[in-house]
């Protein structure tokens, strides 16, 4: 079993990202982070926005940081009132597309992230690219 984020399990994972959002018809960015939230692996589609780059990055940090979806962990922030709390780690996202990635139940390698189509689009993207 794989215990950390390897660059060769860094590009599967882009691999199914391409992919998936090709089956969606959408162009977007990916970003793939180990469990320091350190980017290993990153790609943007041709077409892509170039705005996408810096967040596919965030999310897959976000996700790397805090272990849950980057959605959930937005969701959770505004429904505690935590306000300030995206700005604290260099700006994390609280809207899809950041999912963390596990070997096995609890051992977290790392996280990815999708930016460039809607939430729910990134969304799908991040969690097709799991395998």
């Amino acid at each position: 079993m794989t215990t950390t984020m390897t660059l060769a399990a860094a590009r599967r994972h882009i691999a199914d990202a391409i992919h998936k959002s090709e089956q969606l018809g959408i162009k977007v960015c990916i970003a793939v982070v180990d469990s320091g939230a350190h980017l290993v692996a990153f790609e943007r589609m041709d077409g892509a926005f170039l705005g996408s780059v810096d967040i596919a990055i965030k999310k897959a940090r976000t996700s790397a940081l805090f272990p849950l979806e980057s959605g959930q962990l937005g969701a959770l922030i505004r429904s505690e009132q935590l306000t300030g709390f995206e700005l604290s780690n260099e700006n994390l996202m609280g809207f899809n597309g950041g999912v963390p990635i596990f070997a096995g139940d609890d051992n977290q390698i790392g996280a990815i992230g999708i930016s460039g189509g809607s939430a729910e689009e990134d969304l799908a993207i991040a969690r097709a690219a799991l395998g």
